[in-house]
């Protein structure tokens, strides 16, 4: 133990030795001792003992942790009357809370095992004995981490860093390897952190130990979670003075934001403290002024490049260099044709300036090519004697599908092989549904128009006038009616991700500020590329119509361009009735987010939203008179939802979030099949934009009348009326959609509108209703009192002849009909169904009806 205690407390250069050899040291002592019992059996087994000093005597869930795990303990008031330290009979180990008091250095001075009251509760909770730690050990909240230290000048403050991850199960060592899990930096510069960018070791501030020390008595902490440590990792700029030249003022705000965000400060174009000026290549042909040795000069790529990777990039990929090679003058020497008008001069400048463009642009971030896009090209297209009109669209179908192909091909081997790619530096930028989300179909469609390519380039290559375009297009047009309905329906779904993304998570930002500036994307953003296969279809239909137009009648492929330019118009029909069908999905899923409580089976394949409307509930059902109602008229039911009531002590939503809380509550899902009768209220001075719906639920015996007042200026109440009998009958199968509506005047109903929009009728109704959650928390009686009241009162009507009608007759357009004729049913009354609608017991269809 003498030695032992030597590596260990001395506080100076011992401390900051690779800690492996010393744990090695431990582990070969072990074993010899193991060698040694089992050659000498008979010497005495040690057992353990814990001794529960001071405060951990008083602990009860430490005390219930050690017998648990069968460990003797003993429990003393000081260290000092403790005579039993030497003894051959128990290996003594002491508990303390504090490490560090004073007890603590005196057990550690005498070279004692220390534990804290972490790590035996993690050892009962495990169902694992004590750890042999020759070194104090509080808790296990660094355990299996393996921590390297850089950048540190004062050494008192590694000191304490380094006793404080021992003191949470950590290994220290000295050189950096494969092993490190973590390295605490200080600064952002020096071998060692370069090492850890280029293999993605975990860069961290010395603030995480600290912070995970402080949460040390955590039962179920881990300072290796990501949660906890995202919020200490040593940001891309930290120690950085950047500075911008030649960007516009709407980039160069937007990286002066990014900067502060990643931990680093902006200064002006010149300033002696600035650390590095990233200079806009393209714009910027020659530097201002003569930079200092210290300033490091680099183009944009090395600062979107370290948001990227999360980590400061190596400078010497990236230093900014004059463009004065020969090849530039060359290009220079192009731009200035005087001859705009001649192609070959043109091809030659584009050639000359997309090798110029491979070679002095390479990125170092080369990304990795999948298989379906290195197939060899064959051999550029020969050109017949004599030009014809039909060989001259041919050959414009195969460049233009050319250049389409390719376009794929960069959407591909640029943005989504880098996002799938595995083991991405500082984690995954975006999640797979996210991918999934954004690139949908594209590989297929790649596939698909890479096939025709080829095909369209052998024709070209061995033209004859009699060789038949229309057969290549017909012969995949089953696969591009498979493919591209998908991604063209979810284009906009695929822009919104995109703007999310990149609103919400920096290094995709970065990423695709990387990409766009790639000479493959010619400038273009991610979006601007994905549009293309939305426009790709359009643009082959029409270069289809033009090559008929010169293809002779007595040519074959007449008739066949005639088909295939058909089935391109079949696949844009399905591409519109899918978007259609699509939109209409999506709707639905807007009402089941909108709506609280939403039944699930609301979601169909068949189902289509069709009309929304606002109103005002003007009777007791399906909710509190006075109350906000919308209903959702889809093709064969109607949802009823009310507004939902403010509450109180409102919850914050969850981290991360998206959607505002639904601002609707679920009452009825209603088939439309229940609707009997609709009913169109007569305007009066009273009643104003009022209807009714006569439903009859499968399940009773009897009719419910829900009364509602329009409050949809932009939707006429007779429109509204007609399209709902429309789909009524449409679900009922009857012709005769209009037998389904019937005028009725409102005194007829005791329908009025009179009071619903005054102060007085909120505010009593708003009174009603805290009332009615006062009388509902204090109510004993199985039968709500509203109920009884109501059918009290319609009785007493009744036999007061109050009755508009008697016999339960209602005036329906100036003539007498029973409700029941209404329903077409023989049944003589309507009656009331609070259970249906309103949920609030099970005895509810048991109360008492009364009349309409």
């Amino acid at each position: 133990m003498a030695d032992n205690s030597i590596l260990v407390s001395t506080a100076g250069k011992s401390l900051l030795a690779d800690t492996s050899i010393f744990d090695s040291k431990v582990t070969e002592i072990s074993k010899e001792n193991e060698f040694i019992g089992s050659a000498e059996e008979e010497m005495p087994q040690i057992e353990t003992r814990v001794i529960l000093v001071q405060e951990a005597g008083k602990q009860e869930e430490l005390i219930r942790a050690l017998k648990e795990i069968k460990v003797p303990y003993l429990i003393i008031e000081s260290v000092e009357e403790f005579e039993d330290s030497d003894s051959t009979e128990f290996e003594n180990v002491f508990v303390v809370m504090d490490f560090q008091d004073a007890i603590f250095n005196n057990l550690y001075k005498a070279d004692c095992r220390v534990l804290g009251p972490p790590i035996v509760l993690n050892c009962a909770q495990k169902g694992e004995p004590l750890p042999f730690s020759c070194r104090p050990l509080y808790c296990a909240s660094m355990l299996n981490l393996v921590l390297c230290f850089t950048g540190f000048r004062k050494k008192e403050e590694l000191v304490k860093l380094v006793t404080l991850a021992h003191h949470m199960g950590g290994t220290i060592r000295k050189d950096f390897n494969s092993k490190v899990t973590h390295l605490v930096a200080n600064c952002t510069q020096g071998e060692k952190f370069r090492v850890a960018v280029s293999l993605g070791t975990p860069i961290m501030k010395p603030e995480w130990i600290f912070k995970a020390w402080e949460r040390r008595n955590e039962q179920d902490f881990c300072a290796a979670a990501d949660e906890f440590r995202n919020e200490f990792k040593v940001p891309p700029f930290q120690d950085c003075m950047l500075s911008f030249l030649g960007f516009s003022d709407e980039e160069k705000a937007n990286m002066e934001e990014m900067t502060e965000m990643q931990g680093g400060h902006c200064l002006p174009v010149g300033d002696e403290q600035c650390t590095h000026l990233i200079v806009e290549e393209n714009a910027i042909k020659e530097l201002p002024f003569e930079p200092s040795k210290k300033l490091y000069v680099v183009k944009q790529e090395w600062f979107w490049g370290s948001i990227q990777m999360d980590a400061r990039a190596g400078e010497s990929m990236y230093l900014y260099e004059k463009a004065n090679t020969p090849e530039l003058k060359k290009s220079v020497s192009l731009l200035s044709l005087s001859t705009p008008n001649s192609n070959r001069k043109r091809r030659r400048l584009k050639e000359t300036l997309a090798q110029l463009a491979r070679e002095t642009d390479i990125s170092p971030f080369p990304p990795q090519t999948p298989k379906s896009c290195t197939k060899p090209s064959k051999n550029s297209t020969p050109v017949p004697p004599k030009q014809s009109a039909r060989w001259q669209v041919a050959k414009e179908l195969y460049q233009t599908e050319s250049n389409y192909v390719d376009i794929l091909a960069t959407i591909i081997q640029l943005f989504q092989v880098p996002l799938e790619e595995e083991g991405q530096r500082g984690g995954p930028i975006l999640a797979p549904e996210e991918i999934k989300a954004i690139f949908g179909s594209i590989p297929d469609i790649f596939d698909v128009h890479t096939k025709i390519k080829e095909d369209l380039e052998v024709l070209i290559i061995n033209w004859d006038e009699s060789k038949s375009i229309g057969d290549i297009f017909l012969k995949y047009s089953k696969d591009l009616v498979k493919i591209y309905p998908p991604f063209v329906n979810f284009f906009e779904m695929s822009k919104e991700t995109i703007v999310k993304c990149e609103k919400q998570k920096p290094r995709f930002h970065a990423f695709l500020k990387i990409n766009q500036a790639k000479p493959e994307c010619g400038r273009q953003s991610l979006a601007e590329l994905l549009i293309r296969p939305v426009q790709r279809l359009p643009s082959v239909a029409l270069l289809l119509n033009d090559l008929k137009k010169h293809t002779s009648d007595d040519n074959p492929d007449k008739n066949t361009l005639e088909r295939a330019i058909g089935s391109l118009k079949e696949v844009m029909t399905h591409i519109n009735e899918d978007k259609r069908k699509t939109e209409a999905q999506k709707q639905i899923f807007d009402v089941v987010y909108e709506v609280d409580g939403c039944p699930a089976n609301l979601l169909s394949s068949h189902r289509s939203l069709v009309q929304r409307v606002e109103t005002i509930s003007l009777g007791e059902y399906p909710c509190d008179r006075g109350e906000q109602v919308t209903l959702f008229l889809f093709n064969d039911c109607l949802e009823i939802a009310r507004k939902r009531h403010k509450v109180i002590g409102t919850f914050k939503s969850p981290h991360g979030h998206t959607r505002p809380p639904a601002a609707l509550k679920h009452i009825h899902l209603m088939p439309l099949s229940q609707i009997k009768k609709v009913l169109d209220i007569k305007e009066t001075e009273d009643c104003h934009n009022a209807f009714a719906l006569l439903v009859r639920p499968p399940t009773e015996q009897a009719n419910v009348l829900l009364s509602f007042q329009m409050t949809s200026e932009d939707l006429p109440k007779d429109t509204w009326l007609k399209m709902l009998c429309r789909h009524v009958a449409n679900t009922i199968c009857k012709a005769d959609a209009e037998n389904l509506i019937y005028a009725a005047d409102p005194e007829s109903f005791e329908v009025n509108t009179k009071d619903m929009d005054s102060t007085l009728s909120r505010a009593s109704r708003a009174i009603k209703k805290t009332s009615k959650r006062v009388t509902r928390a204090f109510s004993f009686t199985k039968t709500p009192r509203r109920v009884l009241r109501r059918a009290l009162m319609s009785s007493q009507s009744s036999l007061e002849g109050r009755s508009p009608c008697a016999g339960g007759d209602v005036y329906l357009g100036g003539r007498l009909s029973s409700t029941s004729s209404l329903a077409g049913i023989p049944s003589p009354s309507l009656v009331s169904l609070p259970a249906f609608f309103e949920k609030r017991s099970h005895t509810l269809s048991r109360s008492t009806t009364h009349l309409i």
